[in-house]
């Protein structure tokens, strides 16, 4: 590679990485992720979403102006073939706090699942009362889980598709029980720009099909559709994105969100009858990747 190339892609990356850190950033203030004190158990699971959320979240930590820790968390199921010492490996090179829990539920899947049948839900469901029960024995504040933006967009029309609701991957949820806060920092970021991040730093990546299961045929689907739109309307998905950020309860048809039953003449919700007035449609940037050596370090000077 000549000198000049050289210099361009190490410019396109530095360009990546601002833009992965000023998103990210962005999500912890627009959602008071993180607070002063806090004690975050970072979700590894050996996959490019997570290790680019670790990255993350320790560039925060050194640039942010209050005080953090972080400890990461990986979860043995002991899926045969797991590579047990790449995750110990990198997280001794990090010097960062760290924790491997050794749980067989890889076993117990098997065992209650049909051969040949998804094991994604039962296993997800396991490893998330695991999470829950290390982060209180291990004294953590939140959970930061490493889903981004193309995963909260695909949930939301997999629960439409498939649930009959409304509903998505929030970026910030308390736990059913009540006890544990649950983050995603990357909620801002696109998988794509996660992927060629994570190819420039040589993560080690562990492969999640390591069960031998079936795909999550759905949520596959679901993506290839909304890959096939993005190439034929590009700026699609950003707009949906944007639509999942402006909700307006009174153009929709749920009355127990709102209260249509006393709706009476003369009051004007929500601007009233606009729903598909163009000027009132929020304009969803097409590309994101515009120069942003101005806006990379916002998160230092104004995340508190």
């Amino acid at each position: 590679m000549s000198h000049s190339a050289q210099a361009k892609a190490q410019y396109n990356l530095n360009k990546l990485q601002k833009r992965l850190r000023r998103l990210t950033g962005q999500a912890v203030m627009d959602f008071n992720m993180i607070e002063e004190g806090d004690r975050i158990m970072v979700c590894l699971s050996g996959g490019k979403d997570s290790y680019t959320m670790l990255d993350m979240l320790q560039h925060l930590q050194r640039v942010a102006p209050i005080k953090f820790d972080l400890f990461a968390v990986n979860l043995d199921q002991k899926q045969p073939g797991f590579p047990e010492h790449v995750l110990p490996e990198y997280l001794d090179n990090l010097n960062i706090e760290y924790k491997i829990v050794e749980e067989d539920t890889y076993s117990i899947v098997t065992d209650i699942i049909p051969e040949g049948k998804t094991t994604c839900s039962l296993c997800s469901r396991l490893r998330r009362g695991i999470l829950y029960r290390t982060a209180k024995e291990l004294g953590a504040t939140k959970i930061a889980l490493g889903h981004h933006r193309d995963d909260m967009i695909e949930t939301l029309f997999l629960n439409m598709f498939y649930g009959g609701k409304l509903k998505s991957m929030p970026a910030k949820l308390m736990s059913d029980n009540g006890e544990h806060m649950v983050i995603r920092p990357l909620a801002y970021c696109k998988e794509a720009d996660i992927s060629k991040y994570a190819f420039s730093q040589s993560y080690p990546i562990i492969p999640c099909n390591l069960c031998g299961s079936q795909e999550n045929l759905q949520r596959k689907h679901t993506k290839n559709m909304l890959e096939q739109w993005n190439k034929e309307h590009p700026g699609r998905i950003e707009s949906i994105f944007t639509a999942m950020q402006n909700v307006v309860p009174s153009h929709l048809a749920d009355n127990q969100l709102f209260d249509f039953t006393n709706l009476q003449t003369g009051d004007v919700i929500d601007g009233g009858d606009i729903a598909l007035d163009k000027p009132d449609i929020p304009k969803a940037p097409v590309n994101n990747e515009q120069d942003e050596t101005n806006q990379a370090d916002v998160v230092t000077i104004n995340l508190s």
